[in-house]
């Protein structure tokens, strides 16, 4: 396939999940349609479906675009100085990059904090619900290296739905609010980390 055409259709793909991703972030997933998503591109049903079966392989794509773009932003979990960063700064690390991912991204919120996944798309945010939660597990085991890593993988557990949380309760609120609401649960992760730091592990 010619260079040119190629880059026309990776443009276009891009184009018709950035439109999903507003539908799905305007009306909610349910009653988002592979018309309604087309129309919102400016393109036609029948260019839609030369890239894409339904709305649920769009789905599909959106979170692998998700997992990819939290991946490159986590990347600092493999800094060897990890271990010696202040939790406040780990805090920031982790929630600064998720905020403006969902800043930038309308309907990452939905997918990935969604209480349930729409059908089709079960097994790809489970896979981002592992990645975060490997992310997490990383962030304390630098706040908490006397944990087991059975405690980690639980805590981290906890990390990722207080996370989601945020998320959720982001979801609709003024710019100014968002800043408050992210402030408050920076206070949250930064007790939460620093608590488990402070004692001993005797967790069962």
């Amino acid at each position: 396939m010619p260079r040119r055409r190629l880059a026309r259709g990776e443009k276009r793909i891009a184009q018709l999940l950035d439109a999903a991703a507003e539908e799905f972030a305007a009306v909610g997933y349910a009653s988002a349609t592979t018309n309604s998503i087309a129309a919102r591109a400016g393109a036609s049903p029948g260019t839609l479906y030369q890239f894409f079966p339904n709305k649920e392989a769009m789905a599909r794509a959106l979170t692998e675009r998700y997992r990819s773009r939290l991946r490159a932003v986590f990347a600092f979990v493999r800094d060897p100085a990890l271990d010696r960063m202040p939790v406040g700064e780990l805090v920031e690390r982790v929630v600064d990059p998720v905020l403006a991912l969902s800043r930038a991204s309308p309907a990452f919120g939905s997918l990935f904090a969604g209480t349930a996944p729409p059908t089709g798309v079960t097994a790809v945010a489970a896979t981002l619900d592992a990645g975060a939660g490997r992310v997490m597990e990383a962030v304390i085991g630098a706040a908490a290296p006397h944990l087991t890593a059975a405690n980690r993988r639980r805590c981290a557990k906890v990390v990722v739905h207080i996370v989601k949380a945020m998320l959720s309760a982001l979801e609709g609120a003024t710019a100014g609010e968002q800043a408050r609401l992210a402030a408050e649960f920076k206070t949250v992760l930064n007790g939460y980390l620093s608590g488990l730091a402070a004692v001993s592990d005797t967790r069962a």
